[in-house]
């Protein structure tokens, strides 16, 4: 299993996000997110948005860090990318 994570340098709620992907299935996404104990609310169309408080903890269970850019690479080329204004 392998997911990314992207730097926390997405500003919301006072505080700084990453994204954590998949480029293989949503379902591979879901059950390392539930392992890290990340709840399913944070899942937002096609990643799950990580507090800058829990990076160290995703890289730590296996996440490897990747760019912003490499995120929407991979999850493009996975046919996983899923953009606002889009019907899923």
């Amino acid at each position: 299993m392998t997911v990314y994570i992207d730097p926390p340098t997405w500003p919301g709620h006072g505080r700084l996000w990453s994204h954590l992907v998949s480029d293989v299935s949503y379902d591979e996404l879901h059950l390392f997110a539930q392992e890290l104990g990340v709840p399913r609310r944070a899942f937002e169309r096609d990643h799950y948005d990580i507090p800058s408080h829990r990076y160290a903890d995703a890289v730590a269970a296996g996440a490897v860090e990747v760019r912003s850019r490499e995120v929407v690479r991979l999850l493009t080329a996975a046919g996983l990318r899923r953009p606002k204004g889009r019907a899923e």
